[in-house]
């Protein structure tokens, strides 16, 4: 990767030419992240080691920096946003009932489907409007 680069990008073997480097392994990264520093905010808000806080701060901040990475990347950003936060909040939901032992009931998980699937028809309308897979897949 060059520094003129800031996007990144693969060589191309047979065009001799860089691809655009794919918008979804930091976005997929900035989604750990963020789930992971939203479940330490349990730890924080029960007394915990002040460990946890700084797990919290760079957790929200790498995920905010690498969101701003995936949109160098070309992903847009309504698309980002929504698959960064639907995904979020179906993880961070299922983690604090495995980990916490928090409720979750059946029509939570249905509302959990309901939206990953208009994140997902989001995405789909945009490559269809983009006229095929665009520049961030």
């Amino acid at each position: 990767m060059s520094s003129a680069d800031p996007a990144g990008g693969t060589p191309d073997a047979e065009a001799g030419v860089r691809r655009p480097a794919s918008a979804w392994p930091p976005l997929l990264l900035a989604i750990v992240l963020e789930v992971s520093a939203t479940l330490s905010l349990r730890a924080v808000s029960t007394g915990g080691s002040w460990w946890w806080l700084c797990v919290v701060v760079l957790g929200y901040g790498g995920s905010f920096w690498l969101l701003g990475l995936v949109l160098t990347r070309g992903m847009p950003v309504g698309v980002a946003y929504g698959i960064w936060s639907a995904i979020g909040v179906a993880l961070t939901a299922l983690a604090a009932a495995a980990l916490f032992a928090e409720a979750l009931s059946p029509l939570s998980l249905v509302g959990l489907g309901v939206i990953i699937a208009g994140v997902l028809l989001a995405e789909l309308g945009t490559r269809h409007a983009r006229g095929g897979s665009g520049s961030a897949s």
